[in-house]
């Protein structure tokens, strides 16, 4: 029988997170595998010389799905041959947008165009704004500035002019940010599809009526939505691109509807889109992890 654990962020306000954990917890007990769930708090790293623990914990589980963004403690179970859904690497790629939008141009993703800030450390009192200038010639207004790190539609701001450009500059000093194109088209709508391995499990349709951001948790609206087959390769060789298992990949609709990679979410809560679509992804997501150590035990016998 195999032996799970689910890591989520003790910290966070609200349920949302635990409730992720829990909906994971049940489709494995449907399996037959028997989970625990934990705040990544009460998995300490002990690192010596070589040595690698996690606080009073003698027994480790057969894996782990990691539904936080603690790199280092997914890191530590990697170090300790225990795998970790989704990875650190996908963790990370997904937690700290520049690098996100690095490795989806590598991988010829079409997304908006994107100028990466450079680190401006905290306490800096003069920001050099005539080079600044240029974003505004290469991409045009209005423009999105993104903090590299945010979730749920925060900490993304349209922008409408230099002026208010560098007073943003200013209110984030310190984060780490990016410049990127307004897709006009997509005012106020996206797509979000749940990707599992190589398969899109199920997606809808946000929309919201007065703000350019389509997030439910941002007072958008949802429905269910039938992708096109472009529109699922796309978001499965999005999630290839960041080594993700388990992804929802944010779909803009550019012009003539083509569409662009906007975000791609590690670890992406599942109540909303079973609310909207009937799907419970958390079941596709036990199944996939069953099939993969199936495969790992044929590699064996080989």
């Amino acid at each position: 029988m195999l032996t799970g654990w689910i890591v989520y962020n003790g910290h966070l306000p609200g349920d949302k997170f635990l409730d992720y954990a829990n909906w994971i917890s049940d489709a494995a007990s449907k399996k037959e595998i028997k989970m625990e769930v934990y705040p990544n708090h009460h998995l300490l790293s002990l690192l010596g010389t070589a040595r690698n623990e996690i606080v009073d914990k003698d027994t480790l589980p057969d894996f782990v799905v990691f539904g936080d963004k603690d790199i280092l403690l997914a890191r530590q179970f990697e170090q300790m041959s225990v795998p970790v859904f989704n990875s650190s690497f996908a963790i990370e790629a997904c937690d700290h947008k520049g690098l996100m939008y690095q490795l989806l141009a590598q991988h010829s993703i079409p997304i908006p165009k994107t100028i990466l800030g450079p680190k401006i450390f905290p306490g800096t009192k003069e920001i050099d704004t005539e080079r600044f200038q240029n974003v505004s010639e290469q991409i045009g207004f209005p423009m999105i500035i993104k903090e590299a790190y945010g979730s749920f539609g925060e900490q993304v701001y349209l922008i409408h002019s230099n002026e208010n450009m560098f007073d943003k500059l200013k209110e984030i000093q310190g984060k780490p940010f990016l410049f990127q194109e307004f897709i006009s088209s997509s005012y106020g709508r996206d797509v979000r599809l749940n990707v599992v391995g190589n398969q899109v499990i199920t997606s809808m349709l946000r929309y919201a009526e007065n703000d350019f951001r389509a997030n439910v948790s941002a007072g958008g609206h949802m429905k269910p939505y039938e992708p096109s087959k472009k529109e699922k390769n796309l978001a499965i060789k999005a999630s290839q691109a960041i080594g993700a298992d388990f992804a929802g990949v944010d779909l803009l609709f550019g012009p003539n509807d083509e569409p662009i990679v906007c975000e791609i979410n590690g670890n992406a809560h599942i109540r909303n889109i079973y609310n909207c679509t009937g799907v419970n992804v958390a079941d596709d997501m036990i199944n996939y992890i069953i099939e993969w150590f199936d495969r790992k035990e044929d590699e064996s016998n080989e």
